[in-house]
This record gives structure tokens, C-alpha cells and sequence, in this order.
């Protein structure tokens, strides 16, 4: 049986088939195109053609797709909601959209803050306004609103009251209502939290979209027998009725997939990936298998958030960055390129664009194309360029490390011959075959994983009660999303105490993963 993964990128779909011992049995790369689907149907049926693999041999099919993220960049496809805010009268002073541009504050059609929300030691706040928060979603009924964001102060240490919103505004408003709770999604600070459940509220039009229509193209492809899994953004999968529920995971995925394929290949658990693409350059960590989660706020859009997000550095190079030669003589990379058209616009190809593709083969780095359509460049100009590109990338690599000790470095990405075998900072820097597709072999090679995040004042529940309850709900949250439960196993496990509460407060965090169901 076999593996179809397959990720979404700004400038190339890929789509790779990986067999039952996970050794790579085919794989392309091709253009991604205006319409998705048509790219993603174009790819798979040349690596299905590519293979000779009968359709029927296809038990799993992963996407990884950057739709999610260019509906909010784009502000396209995003659906009008609801949102209630659980914290009157401590958070009246803040409303919530406070700092959104006013085309994505166009999404909330009613907003309301109501009495309830909780004290950082659990204490209750306010009584919970069941009439105000009942006559808010009869108001949005009427108004034909089938999505809504509930929120509610320190409900990611305790949640009952957005769970009584979220029970009444099914009783009100249907079962069929797309309901996104805080707590589910995102972590410390309301405004931020609050920030990314609106986003997951907005986004979940678009995210039946992405699941029904991967679901079609390969119905059309006639691969009707396989499980479909969508990419999330720690490196794991999803099903579709999870990524349905939380369409806002699938943003970043692209990178962890890469992060993960990268890992998977080199056979390295600790290393920092650099993947490059037509356009820009994606730098990573991966800790122990698994990408290293950022430690800050994310912005997405203009919109600041703080669900988990991966922690990766991006820059403007590309294999089809554009090069050009300033009046001084110095040489500018980038940030434009010429991305899916180089192959018509790139000097070896053809075209009469000089991009970073052109100088590696000019140094004799790589061969594409027809190397003697580049032999006129003057080499000083491509030493120039590749300078540049080079310091771009190891500055980016120092940006990701923790010390200035050296790191294995793994290249991936179609882009990735465009970089020198030799990076300073870096104690080896591997290229992986396959590598080029690193990215779809993430997507069909992850596990299923679930996440939990909760204060706990050890004073109140012992550390050692805490972390096996954690953990159980770290298991549970897992086997929710699609792993079977016998080989859920923890795999990142972190208390922290939080100097600025009272008693013994700490922040607890367990990640588990399985195999595939």
C-alpha cells in the first residue's frame, strides 16, 4: 500500500508516492497554478503515471496548502461571523478587532461583550450572562450568520464559561454552526487568542473548500479507497473533519512539512533546515523529529496571535530571485522574482532574466537548462551574486540558533542548488536525495499529534498528578485527531513557573504523536 503527499507551494505543487517501508516510490514537482486544483489534479496524475502504482494501492492521501494563509494575506473567501467576548466588565476597556485594519474588521457582523471570565487562579470574575449571550446568538440567527468566535478571559485555565456559550449557541443556532472557543486554540493573553479564534472563525468556508475539493481531484484521479489527512502547522496531520473544525492549524504548514521531510531524509533529529524555494527561502529548526515551536506572538495578516506557530525565518531568495548589478557594482538579490515562470523567464531556459538559478550554473554549481546561454555572464558578477546570497542565508541560519556553536544544516527545496556545500556557522550541510520534494515527503510521512497547554498551581494539584493528567489529555487529544491509540506516544514534555503568579503556578505543555488511523 502507498502514500500520496502532496504540498501547495507559492510557486510549485509537488507530489510525491511513498510506499509501506516509507522509501520514496515516485515523485514530481509541477507549477502551481491559479486554480489549486487544477495543479493538484496535474500532479497527481504524473507522479501516478510516473509510478505505474494502481490507484487502489492508495490507502492515504495528505494535502499541505497555503490556502488558509492567503485568505486572511489576501483577505479573500472569508466568511462574516459573530464574536462574543466572555469578560465584562474588567475587558470593556479593549473591544475586541481593536488594532485590525478596517477590511478584515468588515468580517464581524455583531460583536458582543458580555458578564463572566475567570481570574488568573481560576476565581470567577463575573457570573456568566446567559441572557445577553442568548439574545446575542438569537440576533445572529436572524441575521444568517452560520459562524461564531467565543472567547473569555483565562478560559485556558478555566473554560466552563465558554463552554456554556458555545452549548447555548448550538441550542439557538443549530448544530450546524461553525462554533470556535478560545480556549481550543490558542494560549496566554486573551487579545491574542481571542485574535486567532476570530481568524478560525472567518476561515472555515474556505477551509471546506480546500478538504471537499482535494477530496474530488482525487475521486477524479480514480483514487476512491484512500483516507484523506490535511498538514498542520507542528509537522503533524489531521483529518478533515479536524481541519474543518480548526482550519487556522493548516497556516505554515508548508515549512514544517519541509522540516519534517528534511529530518526524515537526512536522518538528522537535531538540525537547522533551510528550505529553498522559487521565492523565498524558509529557515527552520527541527528538536528531536519535530519543528521548534516560536516562543513569541505570530503575526498573520497584520493580525496578532498566539496559537502555536512554527518557529521559522523567511528571506527573499529563491531560485528565481532576480539578480541585477547596482551603478556602484555591487550586486542586489532579490526580494522579487520570477518564481513559477522561470522556466520561460530564467537566461538558461531561455528567457532573458538573470536570476540565482542563472549564476549557480554559471559557476558550474549545478547544470539546468543549457549552462552555454550563461557562459557571456562575467564571472566577477556571479562571485558578486553568490556573496550575497550566501551571507543572506547564513545570516538567517545565526538568526535561528541558540549559540554560536556550529549546526548540522540540511538543503532542501527545488532552489536549494543555488546554495555553496559550504556555509560558515554550519559544521556540514547535507543534501538529501529526494530533497527537492522534501516537502510533500513531510506531509506523507507525518504522524497525528495532539497538544495540551494549562496553568496549574502545583500547590492546588501536585506536579506529578498534573503531568500524568496532562499527559492523558495530550493522548486523548491525539487519538481525536485521527492516531491510533496504542502508538500515541509523548513526545515533548515542558513545566515552566510563572514567577509572576501567586502560589506555585506553572505553565504545563505536553505534545503526543501516533501513527496514522
Amino acid at each position: 500500500m502507498y502514500r500520496l503527499g502532496i504540498d501547495v507551494g507559492g510557486t510549485n505543487t509537488d507530489a510525491v508516492l511513498i510506499d509501506e517501508n516509507l522509501k520514496v516510490a515516485a515523485s514530481v514537482k509541477c507549477p502551481t497554478t491559479a486554480d489549486v486544483y487544477e495543479g493538484i489534479l496535474t500532479a497527481v496524475r504524473a507522479v501516478l503515471e510516473s509510478s505505474g502504482v494502481n490507484r487502489s494501492e492508495i490507502a492515504q492521501a495528505m494535502l499541505g496548502t497555503t490556502q488558509c494563509t492567503n485568505a486572511i494575506v489576501e483577505r479573500k473567501h472569508l466568511a462574516p461571523i459573530g464574536i462574543l467576548r466572555i469578560g465584562a466588565p474588567a475587558t470593556l476597556g479593549i473591544p475586541p478587532m481593536v488594532d485590525w485594519a478596517e477590511e478584515l474588521k468588515s468580517l464581524a457582523t455583531d460583536v458582543a461583550v458580555i458578564g463572566g471570565g475567570f481570574e488568573y487562579d481560576g476565581k470567577e470574575l463575573a457570573a456568566f450572562d446567559e441572557e445577553a449571550a442568548r439574545t446575542f446568538f438569537q440576533g445572529l440567527k436572524e441575521k444568517g450568520i452560520r459562524s461564531v468566535a467565543i472567547s473569555g478571559t483565562f478560559s485556558t485555565v478555566r473554560d466552563e464559561h465558554e463552554q456554556k456559550a458555545a452549548k447555548l449557541c448550538r441550542e439557538i443556532m443549530g448544530d450546524e454552526t461553525h462554533i470556535s472557543v478560545s480556549s481550543e486554540i490558542g494560549s496566554m493573553g486573551l487579545i491574542e487568542r481571542e485574535n486567532a479564534t476570530i481568524l478560525n472563525a472567518a476561515l472555515y468556508q474556505v477551509a471546506e473548500s480546500f478538504s471537499e475539493g482535494f477530496a474530488r481531484s482525487l475521486k477524479a484521479e480514480g483514487v476512491t479507497d484512500a483516507k484523506v489527512y490535511l498538514s498542520q502547522n507542528d509537522g503533524t496531520l489531521m483529518t478533515m473533519e479536524y481541519a474543518r473544525k480548526y482550519p487556522i492549524l493548516t497556516i505554515a504548514c508548508g515549512p514544517t512539512n519541509s522540516i519534517r521531510g528534511a529530518s526524515y531524509l537526512s536522518r538528522l533529529q537535531n538540525a537547522v533546515v533551510v528550505d529553498v524555494g522559487g521565492t523565498t527561502t524558509d529557515i527552520g529548526v527541527i528538536q528531536n523529529g519535530f519543528p521548534r515551536e516560536s516562543s513569541v506572538a505570530v503575526t498573520i495578516g497584520g493580525v496578532r496571535t498566539n496559537f502555536r506557530m512554527p518557529d521559522v525565518v523567511s528571506i527573499g531568495l529563491g531560485g528565481g530571485s532576480i539578480i541585477r548589478q547596482r551603478e556602484d557594482g555591487t550586486v542586489s538579490v532579490g526580494p522579487d522574482s520570477v518564481g513559477y515562470q522561470i522556466t520561460e523567464k530564467a537566461m538558461v531556459f531561455g528567457g532573458d532574466v538573470c536570476t540565482a538559478t542563472d549564476i549557480a550554473v554559471r559557476l558550474g554549481m549545478t547544470k539546468l537548462g543549457d549552462p552555454g546561454r550563461v557562459e557571456g555572464l562575467d564571472e566577477e558578477f556571479a562571485r558578486k551574486a553568490m556573496a550575497e546570497m550566501t551571507a543572506l542565508v547564513e545570516d538567517a541560519i545565526d538568526s535561528v540558533k541558540v549559540s554560536g556553536d556550529e549546526v548540522d544544516v540540511i538543503l532542501v527545496g527545488g532552489g536549494a542548488v543555488i546554495l555553496p556545500e559550504r556555509l560558515e556557522g554550519a559544521k556540514s550541510a547535507v543534501r538529501p536525495e529526494s530533497g527537492g520534494v522534501a516537502n510533500a515527503i513531510g506531509s506523507a510521512i507525518s504522524k497525528v499529534s495532539g497538544t495540551y497547554e494549562k496553568l496549574v498551581d502545583y500547590q492546588v494539584l501536585p506536579r506529578e498528578q498534573a503531568l500524568e493528567e496532562a499527559k492523558a489529555e495530550a493522548v486523548e487529544m491525539a487519538v481525536e485527531a485521527g492516531a491510533i491509540r496504542e502508538t500515541v506516544e509523548i513526545i515533548d514534555m515542558e513545566d515552566v513557573p510563572l514567577q509572576y503568579y501567586p502560589g506555585n503556578t506553572n505553565r504545563v505543555k505536553i505534545k503526543a504523536a501516533g501513527d496514522l488511523g
